[in-house]
Parts: C-alpha cells; sequence; structure tokens
C-alpha cells in the first residue's frame, strides 16, 4: 500500500523507457525544477516536507529509485555499474518530464548517485545540495583521503555487511521495537537522527523504510565470499553492492567536468552513519570489539567518510568548481528532517 503523501504533494506513476515508479510533486508544472533524490532503506516520502517549503516558483520532483518504494519491483540495481543504473534512471525521468536543467539535492546514497549524475551529465544540473552524501570512494573498505582500498577483492564491503535480520523485519513490515538491534523503528530512530528526536511523521516514515525491496538482487543484496577479514566481499546485485568502493570508478573524473555546478554539503556532526568512524563500517565494529577475528587497528582503521568527501571537494574546487560545507550541532544523519528550518535556509540560498 503506498504511503499517504501530504495536501499539496502530488503522487503519480511515471513510466520512462528505463523504469516505472511513484514520483512525487510539488508546486508549479511550469516552475524551476528541483530533483530530489532519496538515501538507502527510505523513499521519495522522506522529502515530502522539503518540497512544500520550497520558495514559490520552484517545482519539487522526487522519484521512488529503483529498488525503493512504489518502483517496479521486477527492476534491480545491476551493482556493478556502481550508481549508473540510478543516474541513468534520473536522467531519463528528466527527459521524460521534459526537463532539460534542474537544481538536484540528494541524501545519502541518494548523494552516491549525485557523484555519478555529475560525472555523465553534470550540464544537466543547475545545483548540487549533498545532505550527508556516501564518499564518492565508495562505502566502507578503503582508507585514507585517496580511497586507496583494504583488499583487493574490497572485503568488508557490500550485501555481506549487512545485519541479515535487519532485512527480514524489513521484508515482514516489522514495526515493533522487540529485539532492538534489528528493528527496523529502533535503528531509524537511533541512526537516521540523533535521540531523542522524533519525526511528527515517524509512522510514514517508517513505512517508507519498509517499502524497501529485498532480496538478493535487491536489498541487502548478494555476496562473494572472500579470504580476507571479516569473510565477505561484495556481490552484483543492489544498492549495497553498488555502494562498494569496488563499482566505484575513477573519482578523479569529477574534477575534469564541464561545466561544475556549485556544491552545498549539509551534515550532521553526530552522524553515525556517514561519517569518519561509521557504525556501519565493519572496521568500526572490529576496532571495538564487536566482531570477531579483527586483525588489529595497525592494519585496518575506519573509512574517513568526511575526510574523503572533503578532499574530493576541495580538488573539485582548485580544478574550477565551488563547494560550501555546513554541519549542523546536535543532528545525525538527515539534516533536512532534523533542522528543518536550519537546512531550508542554506538550501533555498544556494537554489535561489
Amino acid at each position: 500500500m503506498p504511503v499517504p503523501t501530504l495536501p499539496g504533494i502530488t503522487a503519480k506513476t511515471v513510466s520512462t523507457p528505463r523504469l516505472t515508479t511513484r514520483v512525487l510533486f510539488s508546486g508549479p508544472e511550469g516552475g524551476v525544477p528541483v530533483l530530489f533524490l532519496h538515501g538507502n532503506a527510505s523513499s521519495a516520502t522522506f522529502w515530502e516536507e522539503t518540497m512544500l517549503a520550497l520558495p514559490p516558483g520552484y517545482r519539487g520532483i522526487a522519484p521512488d529509485q529503483r529498488g525503493y518504494g512504489d518502483a517496479d519491483p521486477e527492476k534491480h540495481i545491476d551493482a556493478t555499474r556502481g550508481t549508473g543504473d540510478l543516474a541513468d534512471d534520473a536522467l531519463a525521468l528528466l527527459d521524460h518530464l521534459g526537463v532539460d536543467r534542474a537544481h538536484v539535492v540528494g541524501h545519502s546514497a541518494g548523494g552516491s548517485v549525485i557523484w555519478r549524475l555529475l560525472i555523465d551529465a553534470s550540464h544537466r544540473f543547475l545545483t548540487v545540495t549533498l545532505a550527508a552524501p556516501g564518499s564518492p570512494y565508495g562505502f566502507g573498505g578503503s582508507h585514507g583521503v585517496d580511497g586507496a582500498p583494504n583488499a583487493a577483492d574490497f572485503a568488508g564491503t557490500g550485501g555481506g555487511t549487512v545485519n541479515r535480520d535487519f532485512a527480514r523485519r524489513v521484508s515482514e513490515g516489522d514495526r515493533s521495537e522487540e529485539n532492538p538491534q534489528s528493528a527496523p523503528r529502533i535503528v531509524m530512530n537511533s541512526f537516521y537522527w540523533k535521540p531523542p528526536f522524533r519525526p511528527t511523521r515517524e509512522e510514514d516514515l517508517l513505512s517508507s523504510l519498509l517499502s524497501t525491496h529485498v532480496g538478493d538482487q535487491d536489498y541487502p543484496g548478494d555476496l562473494a565470499v572472500s579470504p580476507n577479514w571479516p569473510g565477505v566481499a561484495p556481490g552484483a546485485w543492489g544498492m549495497v553492492n553498488a555502494l562498494s568502493p569496488k563499482y566505484a570508478g575513477d573519482v578523479s573524473r569529477l574534477f575534469a567536468i564541464t561545466p561544475k555546478p556549485s556544491v552545498l554539503w549539509v551534515r550532521g556532526a553526530e552522524d553515525q552513519i556517514v561519517g569518519d568512524s561509521s557504525f556501519f563500517d565493519l572496521v568500526t565494529l572490529g576496532t571495538l570489539g564487536y566482531l570477531p577475528g579483527f586483525p588489529g587497528a595497525d592494519i585496518l582503521q575506519p573509512q574517513p567518510m568526511i575526510g574523503q568527501t572533503r578532499a574530493v571537494l576541495e580538488q573539485y574546487q582548485v580544478a574550477g568548481g565551488a563547494y560550501t560545507e555546513v554541519v549542523f550541532a546536535d543532528c545525525a544523519h538527515t539534516p533536512f528532517v532534523e533542522k528543518f528550518d536550519e537546512f531550508n535556509a542554506v538550501f533555498h540560498k544556494h537554489i535561489g
């Protein structure tokens, strides 16, 4: 069942040559387009308040991306293309809607899609806004600000790193708080935002999380066995595998793109999902003694996700681009929900 939408949001089923999915719209049809790309384990529902708060004359466009929400369940993410499938889906949607250029906004994994969109089609975007984006080098399995891999097979990344019980409970639509380590509601309220914050639309946002497509070709995807700690390497299907550094490609391509849209990077100071010691990076858990067989901090260090993103954006700026980093105190992974007014202030200035 589709998640209910707020007054002022129109939900439509849109079919492009690549994907049939639900797309949320706000604002006048002829307004300046703003494309919103949601993160992992969520859907377009997360953007509704932000869309409704757009300044007059702007048109919000937010699709349920492939593998999420009301997107065609038969369409899976080919992880060997990195985020290429989702980038191509976004461009096909803009083409279908007759949108030549748009502002683009991405949260978490949606920000990871934007890295690919910039490489493939930077001329289609007026500005870029990244809310707690994944590192351009992928999620987990790397060290140093240049994203050097920890192992040749990129062990410790991909579908095998996900808590299988959490994925099972998502597939079952579990709304309970039992066994909190794998309860979707508890995970959302512990990591998407900083406790004790609870969003007004908690039930709708939980429904959004629970609309994630689950399976070996979806979330969490498949895996490969590795001789390297922690024993798993990325597979070939689903978003978690797509975010592995194995498939990130040549990040330096970002520095050669023309034009270079200005970038606003907004994050929470207490983000435990995307950070320099992410609790979703298995090396962090190994360092803390939560996973057996950890080879030691002298061999493996947590991925410096923030440091990597900053280093890339600094090089982007040296190459002729521009970026602004905004950090909200007392905020975790979803600044446009947790710090609604503060986020909109900097966001609206950026696209204005």
